[in-house]
């Protein structure tokens, strides 16, 4: 498999990354869920966070997605990119799932909004002891 179809299976297989923004000048990192249209990812969230903050202060991401925790050799992907936040309603309608009722009335809530992550960058990391290779976008 060419590193471009093990990029786009790990991003279609793998919902569940890291998401790093700048909080007062340093590195803020937390777990965020993603649903991928090829390169382009996308998470759900709401405009109350302050990684909305963060993200509106400076756009720019660092995501690590797909490491599944076996051990030495695990592909995974980091993805550098910049982020826009939509409140698109047509968006908003084809990423909502059952999943974000905890937190949300639906998605016509008000705070619900989707951070965008259009990639810059994106390196395949870790496969079996081989160098990283980046992806042509």
């Amino acid at each position: 498999m060419n590193t471009k179809k093990t990029a786009l299976k790990i991003l279609k297989e793998s919902n569940v990354g890291t998401m790093a923004t700048i909080q007062n000048n340093k590195p803020h990192t937390r777990y965020m869920t993603f649903f991928s249209d090829e390169f382009t990812l996308y998470s759900a969230t709401s405009k109350q966070t302050q990684k909305v903050d963060e993200l509106e202060a400076n756009p720019h991401t660092h995501i690590l997605i797909g490491y599944e925790g076996e051990g030495f050799g695990d592909e995974f992907l980091e993805i550098e990119g910049t982020v826009t936040v939509s409140d698109d309603d047509n968006l908003k309608e084809k990423m909502w799932n059952e999943h974000m009722k905890p937190w949300f009335s639906g998605p016509e809530d008000p705070n619900l909004v989707i951070l965008k992550v259009s990639p810059v960058t994106i390196r395949l990391m870790n496969k079996k002891g081989e160098e990283p290779k980046l992806i042509e976008l």
